[in-house]
This record gives structure tokens, C-alpha cells and sequence, in this order.
């Protein structure tokens, strides 16, 4: 997402992330990603219940769009760097607008499945 903030913000719309663990495993993660955005801290998963963000297992691991997903991480640089209180929790990406609207939501069905922030930048009148 930080390669995309500059188009978010010319839409007019703010990113935030929100994860788990506490304020140590934050700074990590802000140090390790170069964020600069918001980085929310969910200890509870209260947020994730909220939103119906799945949990995976340890066969989530064999499956072939995880195995595909890990390839085009590893090909793109990217690295698993420490794992954070729970590596079973699946993520989302979401678009919120004012008056509690929904514009667009994704539920990530395994590891890696993440949404591409072009639909989410399409999402945003």
C-alpha cells in the first residue's frame, strides 16, 4: 500500500493499517515495511471479529493459491520477517466512506490473498 498512498491521497481518501501485537511489534513492523500512514494496534482482535476476518489453519499453508502467493512475494523482494501474536489471522482490505458506508471490501481467504490496490483505488468516487 505505501507505493499507492500518493493515488490515495490525490482521491482524497487516508490509509491506515490496523494489526496485532503491541507497541514494540508495531515499531517493528513501521520500521521494517517504511510505512508511514497510520499503524493501529488490535490486541483483542476486536476490529477483526468485527469486520468477519477469517482464521486460517496449518493446512492453509499447503494450499496452492498460498504456495503460488508466497512465489510472487519472494519474487518481488518481499520477505517473511518475524511473526506477529497470532500467524493464523487472515487479513481484509477495506475502503470506508463517511456515513458508515462500505465501498469496498475484501476478506482475504488465505495467506497472501491480499487485494490489489488498484480495485481499491477504483472503489473511491
Amino acid at each position: 500500500m505505501r507505493e499507492f498512498e500518493a493515488e490515495f491521497k490525490k482521491k482524497g481518501a487516508h490509509l491506515a493499517v490496523v494489526g496485532l501485537g503491541d507497541a514494540s511489534y508495531a515499531k517493528f513492523f513501521r520500521e521494517k515495511t517504511g510505512i508511514q500512514f497510520p499503524l493501529l494496534i488490535d490486541d483483542k482482535r476486536e476490529a477483526y471479529k468485527t469486520v468477519g476476518l477469517r482464521h486460517a489453519s496449518l493446512l492453509h499453508l499447503l494450499r496452492k493459491d498460498n504456495l503460488q502467493a508466497r512465489k510472487r512475494a519472494k519474487a518481488a523482494g518481499h520477505k517473511q520477517h518475524r511473526l506477529g501474536k497470532d500467524p493464523l489471522q487472515l487479513g481484509g482490505s477495506f475502503v470506508f466512506a463517511p456515513g458508515n458506508k462500505d465501498l469496498f471490501v475484501h476478506v482475504s481467504e488465505t495467506f497472501g490473498d491480499n487485494a490489489a490496490p488498484a480495485d481499491m483505488l477504483k472503489a473511491i468516487a
